[in-house]
């Protein structure tokens, strides 16, 4: 794996300099300059305008009581896409682009996950994921240990111990 990202490390930008050089004799260098600001420009546009709908489609989930995973997993790849469409290059771009149309994306984020499952890395209910065979319930209706809890209501709260002395006293204008 390090000499896979080694690799790519290597390559991409080699592939990114000889496009650029090629494209540059076809049209010129102005012409190619302008067309790699003119990408990111657009890229970061279309960037911002899908976030706020995937951040939307995360807070309806999160107020629905469920998890948003699917959003968050969308808002990871377009970070991703983000990080491709800032980096100067017509191959970087068109791999940014791509990931913005949201069925490339939904595409590459199932795989990924997929890989990820497979493999052991993760383990995510929801988003076409099977829940993770140790979670599953036998069949007496008993949960295995480690099991997530039931889909009854959940509170989440802080609280603070206080004592009945501090208690009087701050209720109590004749102690202080």
């Amino acid at each position: 794996m390090p000499l896979l990202i080694l690799l790519l490390f290597i390559a991409v930008p080699l592939a990114e300099i000889a496009i650029l050089v090629m494209v540059g004799q076809q049209i010129g260098l102005l012409w190619t300059i302008l067309i790699v600001i003119l990408t990111a420009v657009i890229g970061t546009t279309l960037l911002r305008t899908q976030g706020f709908g995937v951040m939307a489609r995360a807070s309806e989930a999160l107020a629905s009581g469920k998890m948003p995973v699917e959003p968050v997993i969308e808002g990871l790849f377009l970070l991703i896409a983000g990080a491709f469409l800032l980096t100067p290059g017509l191959l970087t771009d068109t791999v940014g682009f791509l990931m913005l149309i949201p069925l490339v994306r939904m595409a590459v984020a199932h795989w990924t996950l997929q890989k990820l499952l497979k493999a052991g890395a993760v383990h995510v209910s929801g988003f076409g994921a099977r829940t993770h065979p140790q979670h599953e319930s036998p069949r007496d209706g008993k949960k295995a240990p480690g099991a997530a809890p039931s889909d009854g209501p959940v509170i989440d709260g802080d609280y603070e111990r206080v004592d009945e002395q501090t208690t009087r006293s701050s209720r109590d204008p004749r102690q202080r």
